[in-house]
């Protein structure tokens, strides 16, 4: 959506992503990295990029080659097996073969800007390695922060006073290109993006417990902000700075936050692999489904993810396209693409 946005539709942009799917897509904790994946193409001697043609090794799994079959640009897979040592190593490979008009670190919602050991985060262990490869790399790197607050970690005011120049606010056509991604994707920043790009407005509710995110005009907004002001504030950012394996990078994230996110994605995959898909029993669902929306109106929620929903209905996560498809067959006047609206009354 940004590229477009930002640099129209010419020369399609290289993305350097992680491929860790948070156990919905990957049953598997962690970030995946080239050795779990078939079919990848080398770009430069520490980067591979992610053809639609690749496979991730059972019992892996990856959204990376759907997206590079419903995208145009190139999708490069970030390798943080040698921490920032090696994401930096990476970077600086890129820029040497790329030579490139232009680069950019995006963040949405804006954990980023963290300090790092907010109560309220979940996942700062990825971006606090990208964030201390960035300041490290030999190239200028421009950090954006699209959506303030949309990853439901830190609320859009303690965030505020960190954004500078506003670079772009979304619309509805530059969603457009993507939307047949955003309803099979499982990326709830992303909806909410879209969502308020394309005029939703409330207050939605996402998976794992997480606060309750509003859905402001202030969410299709893009803001530029410091880099190395982020890195500074950083404090995880900063202790994985000379990190040489994901591992020590990891034990960084327990001393500052507490956790590992990993840890909790290891042990979230323990109870998990127990529960088996069934038959999607339409009434029951659609019973389920009436308790969880009068339960969310009473506490002010007028929208949530599938991916929520998912969770929220105690169905496996590989039934998120099953219920989905059930949901907007049934009641179709509730899909606010790529969201579930929930009405004021029953």
């Amino acid at each position: 959506m940004l590229d477009v946005a930002l640099y129209g539709d010419g020369d399609p942009a290289v993305i350097l992503t992680y491929a860790w799917d948070r156990l919905l897509i990957d049953p598997v904790p962690g970030p995946r990295d080239p050795s779990n994946f078939t079919g990848l193409r080398p770009l430069t001697p520490a980067v591979w990029t992610v053809p639609a043609t690749a496979s991730p090794v059972a019992p892996a799994g990856s959204a990376l080659p759907r997206l590079a079959a419903d995208l145009p640009h190139t999708l490069a897979l970030i390798d943080p097996r040698d921490g920032v040592e090696g994401i930096t190593r990476q970077l600086d490979e890129l820029v040497t073969h790329l030579a490139p008009a232009s680069i950019d670190l995006l963040d949405v919602g804006g954990d980023i800007l963290a300090q790092g050991d907010e109560p309220t985060l979940k996942s700062p262990l990825a971006d606090a390695l990208t964030l201390a490869a960035c300041c490290q790399v030999n190239a200028p790197v421009r950090l954006l922060l699209a959506g303030p607050g949309l990853d439901g970690e830190l609320p859009a005011a303690d965030l505020r006073p960190h954004l500078h120049a506003l670079v772009h606010t979304l619309t509805p056509q530059d969603v457009g290109p993507v939307a047949a991604v955003l309803e099979w994707h499982p990326s709830e920043a992303t909806a909410m993006l879209a969502a308020t790009a394309r005029g939703a407005r409330g207050t939605c509710q996402v998976r794992d417990a997480r606060l309750p995110v509003p859905l402001t005009d202030e969410g299709p907004t893009v803001h530029q902000a410091d880099l190395d002001d982020a890195f500074n504030r950083n404090r995880l950012a900063r202790a994985v700075a000379t990190t040489t394996s994901l591992a020590e990078a990891e034990q960084h994230s327990r001393e500052i936050c507490g956790y590992s996110e990993i840890d909790y994605e290891r042990n979230k995959a323990t109870w998990l692999k127990d529960r088996q898909p069934a038959p999607l029993e339409p009434d029951a669902i659609l019973s389920r489904l009436d308790h969880f929306e009068a339960d969310a109106r009473d506490r002010g929620i007028t929208h949530t993810t599938f991916r929520h929903l998912t969770e929220a209905l105690s169905l496996p996560g590989t039934q998120r396209t099953e219920l989905r498809d059930l949901l907007i067959a049934t009641r179709p006047e509730q899909h606010t693409a790529p969201l579930w609206h929930i009405p004021a009354e029953a």
